[in-house]
């Protein structure tokens, strides 16, 4: 796992290749194993490989989403408000579970923040994504994670690079 974190880093290029659906159906497996509060499952995930749907999803946002449009995948994460208090939380970890398991996979991915943003002056961006997927309203959407093969890369953040004063020991 400490490998795994140290080689994550966010990728927004993507290889114009497919996600062979092995690998698919390992993300698919890897979200709904992903611990939530008292097992309550409150999340959804919508898996878009359209490139139509894709691009529509890229523009979900005014700024740090267009990256979304060269993805061969992206998984929209959301959550049945009314089921549990602490949606968010759960959506967080499964997001999180899915970009580690698509770097095990050799894969690199990007998480375009959904919740609390904007599409425009009058739409949010949540309210966009439910329109374009017909989700139900008591359904709120926290991201989308965008993932295909990367074509960039990103050296690893050095330990020396780490903010190690964020680690209290005993006291804050």
């Amino acid at each position: 796992m400490i490998e795994l974190l140290r080689k994550r880093r966010s990728v927004r290029k993507f290889k114009d290749e497919s996600i062979e659906s092995e690998k698919i159906e390992i993300l698919k497996e890897a979200v709904l194993r992903a611990p939530t509060s008292r097992n309550i499952m409150p999340w959804e995930f919508i898996f878009v490989t359209d490139k139509d749907k894709l691009k529509k999803l890229s523009e979900a946002k005014q700024h740090g989403s267009a990256f979304v449009a060269g993805a061969p995948l992206a998984v929209v994460v959301c959550a049945d408000t009314d089921r549990s208090d602490v949606w968010v939380e759960d959506c967080s970890i499964a997001s999180i579970i899915l970009q580690l398991t698509g770097l095990e996979q050799g894969l690199g991915s990007c998480w375009a923040q959904i919740r609390n943003r904007k599409h425009n002056e009058s739409e949010s961006a949540e309210e966009y994504i439910q329109k374009l997927f017909d989700i139900p309203e008591r359904f709120a959407v926290e991201s989308i994670i965008a993932l295909g093969y990367p074509d960039e890369e990103k050296e690893p953040v050095p330990y020396s690079a780490l903010p190690l004063e964020k680690i209290h020991m005993q006291e804050f």
